[in-house]
């Protein structure tokens, strides 16, 4: 649970004195969150707004003053995930200081496993529930997996267009992978792919970029 999310579910009931804007935010937080979990029980097909609702614990009225429709809050919960993944990530790759390539490689794609299952509810958004949606939210998907591609392949220094070719073709198995893994609520699965992963690319030497066998 994220820690917006748990610290909306503490906001006490009747007169509390919190100021309007905090009470919106964490309703918002807890739609958002009964959103993706709903969604991992049922699907989006499947999750009706009355649904979200109940689970958390609102009123009808209030969802509505949130979001226009079920589609509207499914868009929301789904950058929120976005932002849950790039957060994670970025936080990453703005600290590396001189670690090696690989050292940056092995944290960027082992963050990348660990925001997944940390959040198993918003991942099944971001990697599944997303294609029930529409062509707006494929397309949006299709453009962070670039994003995510491009950051692999200036750490590895992709300079060919084989290699940055390479970078895509990892980084679209990778998803594949965690894909199936999130759709039947493996998440040990998902962390399982990191040794396996790396040392995949450990060994592949230039094959995506200037990475030395010998790193």
């Amino acid at each position: 649970m994220t820690e917006s999310a748990a610290t909306a579910q503490q906001l006490p009931r009747g007169r509390h004195g919190l100021p309007r804007e905090t009470v919106i935010a964490a309703q918002r937080d807890r739609i958002l969150l009964a959103m993706a979990e709903a969604m991992a029980e049922n699907g989006y097909v499947g999750t009706p707004v009355a649904a979200v609702i109940k689970r958390a614990g609102v009123s009808r009225e209030t969802f509505y003053e949130q979001f226009r429709s079920k589609e509207d809050c499914f868009e929301a919960a789904y950058e929120r995930a976005v932002e849950l993944m790039l957060t994670g990530i970025f936080t990453i790759t703005g600290d590396f200081g001189d670690e090696t390539m690989t050292e940056r490689i092995e944290r960027v794609l082992g963050g990348y496993l660990d925001a997944l299952a940390a959040e198993p509810a918003y991942a099944r958004v971001f990697l599944v529930e997303v294609y029930a949606v529409g062509p707006e939210a494929i397309t949006r998907r299709t453009q962070l997996q670039e994003t995510f591609v491009a950051i692999v392949a200036d750490i590895l220094e992709a300079d060919t267009e084989e290699q940055r070719f390479a970078c895509q073709t990892l980084v679209a198995a990778l998803s594949a992978m965690v894909t199936n893994r999130i759709a039947i609520g493996d998440v040990d699965g998902v962390r399982a792919l990191r040794e396996p992963l790396l040392d995949l690319v450990r060994r592949s030497g230039q094959l995506f970029g200037g990475l030395p066998l010998d790193d």
